[in-house]
C-alpha cells in the first residue's frame, strides 16, 4: 500500500507479534532478564501483568526463543488461549509435549500421565516451563490443575515451572480462595508498564530502520508528543495509530507524518487513550 512511498521493505506497524521487532526497552529488557533469572529459581511459578497491548506476548514469544536455543535443557509448552476446562487444558498441555494417549483420560489421569512426562524429562536433565498467555481468562479449576502438576516432585527439586502472561485481572483471579496456595508460590511477578514519550519515539524509529527505512526522521516532533498522548504509551495503540497516519500521509503524498496526519488516524481509531485534562479544565471543572 505504502511501502514504496516511504522506502519500506515491510510494514512496520503490524499487529501482530513479532520478535524481530522487539525493542530493549528498559522495561521489557529488565522484565525479560529477571525472568530468565527466576527460572534458575526453585520456584513454582512466575507472573507478568500488564494492560492490553502492553507486549505480554511479544515478550513470552522471545522468553520462548531464548528457551528453544537450549533443547538438551529445557523442555517448553505453550498454551495461547486458556479458556478451557480442566480435561481440555490439560489435553493441550499434554499435546504441547507429545505424550501419547490412546483414549480421552479423566483429570486425574492426565495429572499422572503430565506428572509422569515432566519427571520423566527432569531425570534426562531437562527442565520442564510452561507458559499461559492470557491467563486472567482461564477458569479457577483449570489453574487449580496446574498447580496440582507443579506438585509433581523429584529427589532434588520440582520439576515444572509455570509462567502466567495476563492483564490486570489476573490479579484479582489469584486472589481467589481456591488458588491461594498457587499465589503463594509466586517467585517473581512483573508489571509492563506504558512508554514514555521518549521510548514512544525510539519504538517508532526501531520498528521503521527494521523495516528497511533508512531516511530521516519520518514523524516529526509534534507528531510524536501527539501518538505517545493518544496512544497513553500502550504499544498496540501506537502500531495502529502509526499504520492509520502514514496511510493518511499516502494519500496526500506527503512524506513526513506531522501532527494532522496524527490526528486524523485518531478520528478514525474509536478506542483511544483518554487525553489528560489540561490545567484550565481541571480549574474550572
Amino acid at each position: 500500500m505504502y511501502l514504496q512511498h516511504f522506502g519500506l521493505a515491510q510494514y512496520p506497524f503490524s499487529l501482530t507479534p513479532n520478535t524481530r521487532f522487539f525493542l530493549k526497552l528498559p522495561s521489557h529488557q529488565e522484565a525479560f532478564n529477571s525472568l530468565v533469572r527466576a527460572l534458575l529459581d526453585d520456584g513454582n511459578f512466575s507472573k507478568i501483568v500488564g494492560e492490553v497491548g502492553t507486549g505480554k506476548t511479544m515478550l513470552c514469544r522471545m522468553v520462548l526463543n531464548a528457551l528453544g536455543n537450549h533443547p538438551n535443557r529445557f523442555v517448553t509448552a505453550y498454551i495461547p488461549h486458556p479458556i478451557l476446562g480442566e480435561d481440555d487444558l490439560l489435553e493441550a498441555i499434554a499435546d504441547e509435549l507429545s505424550i501419547a494417549r490412546s483414549t480421552s483420560l479423566q483429570v486425574g489421569e492426565l495429572i499422572k500421565l503430565i506428572s509422569a512426562e515432566v519427571i520423566k524429562a527432569d531425570k534426562a536433565g531437562k527442565h520442564t516451563i510452561l507458559f499461559i498467555d492470557e491467563a486472567q481468562a482461564i477458569p479457577e479449576e483449570s489453574l487449580n490443575a496446574i498447580y496440582l502438576l507443579t506438585q509433581a516432585q523429584t529427589n532434588s527439586k520440582r520439576p515444572l515451572q509455570v509462567i502466567l502472561f495476563g492483564q490486570p485481572e489476573l490479579d484479582v483471579l489469584l486472589e481467589s480462595p481456591m488458588l491461594s496456595q498457587l499465589e503463594q508460590g509466586i517467585s517473581f511477578s512483573y508489571k509492563l508498564e506504558p512508554m514514555d514519550r521518549d521510548a514512544v519515539e525510539a519504538y517508532l524509529q526501531h520498528r521503521l530502520v527494521k523495516s528497511g527505512f533508512s531516511g530521516a526522521a519520518l514523524f516529526n516532533t509534534a507528531a510524536v508528543d501527539l501518538l505517545h498522548e493518544a496512544s497513553g504509551g500502550i504499544p498496540r495503540m501506537v502500531n495502529i495509530l502509526c499504520h492509520k497516519s502514514l496511510m493518511v500521509a499516502f494519500g496526500k503524498g506527503d512524506r513526513l507524518i506531522t501532527n494532522s496526519h496524527v490526528e486524523k488516524a485518531i478520528a478514525d481509531t474509536e478506542i483511544v487513550a483518554p487525553k489528560k485534562p489540561t490545567w484550565r479544565q481541571r480549574l474550572f471543572s
